[in-house]
C-alpha cells in the first residue's frame, strides 16, 4: 500500500493499531482542533452511507477541514461511463485526501496506486470496512478494559459483512476466540477461516443462536443480513429474520458483555435491547468521529 493511504487492516501491524487508538483516544478528549485548516478532503460514495460519510464530515468539519465529493453517484459523470481512473484521476486535483466507498472490491486498493494523494478506504464491496474497525476496536477497548484474550461472538451475514471479515484481521493480534453463528448460505468465507487456523486463533461455528453461545461472549457481534448483496431475492427472504437478538436472551450472559453492531440495523436486534446496559452500539457509532479523526490526520501526517 502507498505510504499514507488507509485501504486495509491487513496493512497494519498491532502497533500501527495501538498508535491509532491512542489518537482516537486523544480527540475524544478533545475532538475540537484547527488541524486540518486549510485541507479539502474529498468524499466519494459510490454506494450509498449514512453513519460513515456522515462521520467522516464531522472529523473533518471538527478539525477545521472542507468536504467536497457526492453522496449519490448517480448524480456524477460516473453514470454518463466515466472510469474509476478518471475519477480519481479529476478529484486529485482539487483535494488533498480522498475517502471512498466503493461497491467492488479492491476500487480502494486500485486508487491508492493511481494518484499521489491519501486514499481512505470506506468500504470496497463485500472486502474490506478498515475504519469501521478502528472505531469496532475502540468500542472494545472501552468497554472491555483491555483488547486482549477476549471471547468475541458473531452474527449473522459473516459471508458477504466487511465489518466481520476487517475485525477478524485487526483482532488478530490480541489472541482472541471467535464463535461465528450464521446460516449455511452466509458461513464466513473459507479464506478468513484460514487465516484464523494460520494464526493459530481458535474459532466454532454455529448454525443456532442460543443463550449458551451468548452466555460464553464478552462481545456480541450483531449484524445485519445485506439485500444488496444478494442477485436473487428469494434467497435474501429466506435468511433476512433468523437471527434476532432480544432482551430476554441476555438473562444470563456475562456483566461485561457489550452488544455492538457496525449499523444499520433491520430487524435482528430487538428494540427492547436498546434499554440494556449492554448496548452499545450507538455509543459505538459516536465513537467512529474519533476515531476517524484519528485516521485522517494519520494519513495527512499531521501531529
Amino acid at each position: 500500500m502507498k505510504k499514507g493511504s488507509f485501504v486495509s487492516v491487513a496493512d497494519l501491524s498491532k502497533e500501527d493499531i495501538i498508535r491509532l487508538m491512542k489518537k482516537t483516544e486523544s480527540f475524544e478528549t478533545n475532538p475540537n482542533q484547527k488541524l486540518l485548516e486549510g485541507k479539502v478532503c474529498a468524499t466519494l460514495f459510490f454506494e450509498p452511507s449514512t453513519r460513515t460519510r456522515l462521520s467522516f464530515e464531522t472529523a473533518i468539519n471538527r478539525l477545521g477541514g472542507r468536504v467536497i465529493g457526492f453522496s449519490d453517484a448517480s448524480t456524477t459523470s460516473s453514470s454518463k461511463g466515466e472510469t474509476l481512473k478518471d475519477t480519481i484521476k479529476m478529484v486529485s486535483n482539487y483535494a488533498d485526501l480522498i475517502i471512498m466507498r466503493h461497491h467492488l472490491e479492491g476500487a480502494a486498493r486500485y486508487a491508492s496506486e493511481i494518484t499521489d494523494i491519501p486514499i481512505i478506504n470506506a468500504g470496497d464491496g463485500a472486502n474490506q470496512h478498515p475504519s469501521q474497525t478502528m472505531l469496532d476496536l475502540y468500542s472494545i477497548y472501552k468497554t472491555q478494559g483491555k483488547l486482549e484474550n477476549l471471547t468475541i461472538t458473531m452474527v449473522g451475514d459473516l459471508k458477504y459483512g466487511r465489518t466481520v471479515h476487517s475485525l477478524l484481521v485487526g483482532m488478530s493480534h490480541f489472541q482472541p476466540q471467535f464463535k461465528f453463528i450464521a446460516p449455511e448460505e452466509l458461513k464466513l468465507p473459507d479464506i478468513y477461516k484460514q487465516f484464523l487456523e494460520e494464526n493459530k486463533i481458535p474459532f466454532q461455528e454455529y448454525t443456532e443462536f442460543s443463550e449458551d453461545v451468548i452466555n460464553q461472549s464478552d462481545v456480541l457481534y450483531m449484524t445485519r443480513v445485506q439485500r444488496e448483496r444478494f442477485t436473487d431475492l428469494i434467497e435474501y427472504e429466506k435468511v433476512k429474520n433468523v437471527y434476532i437478538l432480544k432482551n430476554c436472551m441476555l438473562n444470563n450472559s456475562r456483566d461485561n458483555l457489550r452488544i455492538l453492531h457496525p449499523l444499520p440495523r433491520v430487524n435482528e436486534i430487538a428494540y427492547d435491547v436498546d434499554d440494556n446496559p449492554k448496548a452499545y452500539y450507538f455509543e459505538q457509532a459516536k465513537n467512529g468521529v474519533f476515531a476517524r479523526q484519528a485516521i485522517i490526520s494519520d494519513v495527512l501526517g499531521i501531529i
